[in-house]
């Protein structure tokens, strides 16, 4: 069975690409993005498939 790990990070509006393909890269899935404390951010909530 596969374990997973979980993380949030802030999005901002104008760097949102950047910012994902970054994660990406770092074998990080986007599993849905809210609402931030101000509107020009996001939370982005991520998750990977935990390393043995």
């Amino acid at each position: 069975m596969a374990k997973w790990e979980y993380m949030t990070a802030p999005l901002l509006v104008h760097a949102t690409k950047q910012i994902l393909d970054n994660f990406g890269e770092d074998g990080w899935e986007l599993v849905q993005v809210v609402p931030g404390p101000n509107p020009e951010s996001m939370v982005a909530f991520f998750k990977r498939e935990k390393q043995s």
